[in-house]
């Protein structure tokens, strides 16, 4: 939004008159901060919220204004805000040290629980964060085929190191994203997701590719879905030209199905990323897979067979504090429904959001699968019913793309009414979201729509 429309707007004034001690803090950052935010998603126009507190699906701001939340730790709260069993095993480890550069058991018993619930989980490798687990299992894979290329698919994210830049949200033509070695970017192979033609003519045609990587459920938890069957024919054409295939799992895994989407779909790739739900809410990470690729990381194996060793070093790798966290919120994830109740939350959350849209008479529509919510802006105002509305009918260049200055206004709208959502926009639900927070949400959003049409925005 350009500085006239957001003097002109009554909701950003609305929005500002709430929120005077985040208006503050924001000011404070803009001084320390590139846009006065750490991380992309927390941009919003004019200032996002400062939260001080959360607990189960609410977080309350520094103004003393309370939200139904779904940004969620960014997926990484399944279980919602400090559940009591996970923080209970946090103050526990905390009594014993926060780092002790050195083995220690809990990494073990972390360890085990994920081969427990991921199928593809024959070795186990830590780190500190999804980015670090991507890049780690692309170069597993090029060291495994000793090839160079890796496909990936179009808006499918997967961190930000430098294989990743390119494709996600700009540079569809492949070209490299800023800071990015045009070298490196040209060994990434970006394809239309969802096209099997185009992946099978590069696995034939494309001798040097060791990798395809996808996010199993389709782009951001599927804003921009693919079918299982276009799972089931990665895995056999991968595995017929001996290629590698990589599921980004550090959304899906542990959310989707206590085993993630590989075990949901019955599909298992050679390596899996997992980060999110894995350390409970704490930064943990992990790279997972079949025992001869990880065998790159073995002092021994590599040893004995006469190749060099991929190096991997990571102060905070197994923390044990964020072992703690995540061993605890993986025992609650395989012997509860968590991952069953959040799936059907945000079921009735999708549903409740589309009879608000038939209601108002808004072209949009809210969809998503298993525990994530999107709401489609429809930029080329095609004629929609929400409650029909099928994604798969719609490309990702518009499925990904919004009108002007609409979702910034939409998400102040849903703060003013006391709900968080995501920019996308859309969220996650957890296992703490309850049929009144459901409820709520969709009462917020249909006062949210009344103010944009208000500003001629609908």
């Amino acid at each position: 939004m350009g500085d006239a429309v957001l003097s002109d707007s009554k909701i950003v004034a609305a929005y500002r008159e709430r929120t005077r001690g985040s208006e503050r803090l924001a000011g404070e950052a803009k001084d320390l901060f590139p846009s006065g935010v750490t991380h992309d998603s927390r941009d919003l126009q004019p200032y996002g919220i400062y939260v001080t507190r959360a607990e189960g699906s609410h977080k309350w701001d520094v103004d003393g204004n309370e939200y139904i939340d779904y940004f969620g730790g960014h997926g990484a709260l399944l279980l919602g805000h400090n559940h009591p069993k996970v923080l209970a095993a946090i103050h526990e480890a905390l009594d014993h040290g926060t780092h002790f550069g050195a083995n220690h058991a809990l990494e073990i018993r972390w360890a085990q629980w994920v081969q427990q619930l991921i199928p593809s989980a024959q070795r186990v490798r830590f780190t500190s964060s999804g980015t670090e687990a991507t890049l780690m299992a692309v170069r597993l894979a090029r060291a495994w085929t000793g090839k160079s290329k890796i496909v990936r698919f179009k808006g499918h994210f997967h961190g930000w190191n430098d294989h990743m830049s390119s494709g996600f949200r700009s540079h569809f033509d492949g070209s490299p994203t800023a800071g990015v070695l045009r070298a490196l970017a040209e060994k990434v192979v970006l394809l239309p997701p969802g096209d099997v033609d185009a992946v099978r003519n590069v696995l034939t045609t494309d001798n040097e590719i060791a990798s395809v990587m996808l996010e199993p459920t389709g782009s951001v938890f599927s804003r921009v879905p693919v079918t299982p069957d276009f799972l089931t024919v990665l895995r056999d054409l991968t595995a017929q030209h001996g290629i590698v295939l990589i599921f980004d799992e550090v959304v899906t895994g542990f959310r989707v199905s206590p085993g993630g989407a590989q075990a949901f779909y019955g599909i298992t790739p050679d390596v899996t990323t997992l980060a999110k739900v894995l350390a409970g809410g704490l930064p943990g990470a992990a790279v997972v897979g079949r025992k001869e690729i990880l065998d790159a990381l073995d002092f021994d194996v590599t040893k004995r067979e006469g190749r060099e060793k991929i190096q991997h070093q990571g102060t905070f790798n197994a923390n044990p504090v964020s072992a703690a966290a995540g061993i605890a919120a993986l025992e609650i994830v395989a012997s509860t429904n968590a991952c069953e109740r959040a799936n059907t939350s945000a079921t009735m959350l999708r549903a409740k959001l589309n009879e608000v849209l038939e209601v108002e008479e808004v072209p949009w529509a809210a969809y998503g699968t298993f525990s994530a919510f999107h709401i489609f802006t429809n930029p080329k105002n095609r004629k929609v019913t929400p409650s029909t509305f099928d994604p798969l009918s719609h490309d990702f260049v518009e499925l990904t793309t919004n009108p002007p200055g609409v979702v910034d206004k939409l998400r102040l709208a849903m703060l003013i009414n006391g709900v968080d959502i995501a920019g996308f926009p859309g969220g996650t639900l957890s296992a703490a979201h309850t049929e009144e927070d459901i409820l709520n949400t969709a009462g917020a959003f249909r006062e949210a729509l009344k103010m944009l049409k208000r500003e001629g925005e609908l």
